[in-house]
């Protein structure tokens, strides 16, 4: 079976529906526990085979450097299967860098899948999953393509079945770095463990929130208004994009249109599996490698 460079491979956002911190480890890592669903908003990769050991990111100039997750990636990959190819790598970046989202390691567990399929490697997922925590805590669960309940550093993923209510995803134009938010000395690190459930995350909040809310005034505007209009809200991860659920399409597409301020915006449905997981299922269906 011939190989298809041509495919344009997604790399969906994701959100959390809660976020709580439990502890601190000796090695200054956080546990966590949090629930990961995919959204309806992506990037775009596609990859051009090049001569071994050449690795290229064709991207908007500020997401062009040595340390971008997809480069690491796909060097990481070959690097473990013992320097057997070279790739270009376009990126069609949608998803707002530092939202929150998952952006840059849905980009890099795309990355590992991609080429796990286009350079015929034979890897399984669990295998890309590890390789992926090497990367990022995020990693493994866009790998994996699946909701998860997700507990240790966010790499124990366990998977759920949550509600898919239609979300209105808001981006107030701040870019929040991780780190500095997992620094903070007044971030709460206590939370009393939660038992593994697929519903009643209402009453679950994000330990981010205040704190990012206090920093970046229009992260505050917008979820202000959305409560503000009985909308259940949240922060995903560190932010700064923030989301709505909604019952149905129509009134997330109308809170949408009420909104005050011209944020970034998109609507959505919740998914369960993300479509890199069901392309992979549909190709593994059609007896691909």
């Amino acid at each position: 079976m011939s190989i298809d460079f041509s495919i344009r491979f997604p790399a969906p956002a994701k959100i959390n529906r809660f976020l709580h911190i439990t502890g601190r480890r000796a090695d200054g890592y956080h546990e966590l526990q949090t629930v990961f669903q995919f959204v309806d908003l992506h990037d775009w990769l596609r990859f051009t085979p090049l001569p071994r050991g050449h690795f290229e990111l064709d991207a908007e100039p500020s997401l062009v450097s040595d340390d971008n997750l997809c480069l690491r990636a796909a060097r990481l990959l070959d690097e473990h299967a013992g320097c057997r190819f070279g790739v270009r790598i376009e990126l069609i970046k949608n998803i707002p860098v530092g939202g929150g989202l998952g952006g840059g390691s849905s980009d890099a567990a795309t990355t590992l899948v991609a080429l796990n399929h286009l350079f015929g490697l034979g890897l399984p997922v669990a295998s890309l999953a590890d390789l992926g925590l090497r990367l990022g805590a995020d990693v493994p669960v866009f790998v994996r393509g699946r909701a998860a309940w997700a507990e240790g550093v966010g790499d124990r993923l366990t998977p759920v079945e949550p509600d898919m209510p239609w979300v209105l995803l808001i981006d107030p134009g701040v870019s929040v770095s991780t780190a500095t938010m997992f620094g903070a000395g007044e971030l709460t690190r206590d939370c009393p463990p939660e038992r593994i459930t697929n519903s009643d995350y209402g009453s679950l909040r994000n330990v981010f929130e205040p704190l990012v809310r206090r920093r970046y005034p229009s992260v505050d505007a917008a979820l202000g208004w959305l409560e503000a209009s009985g909308i259940p809200a949240r922060l995903s991860g560190t932010g700064g994009c923030l989301f709505g659920l909604f019952a149905d399409e129509s009134a997330a597409r109308a809170a949408q249109q009420a909104q005050p301020q011209s944020w970034r915006s998109w609507v959505g449905r919740l998914q369960n599996r993300s479509p890199l997981c069901d392309w992979h299922a549909r190709r593994q269906a059609e007896g691909a490698p």
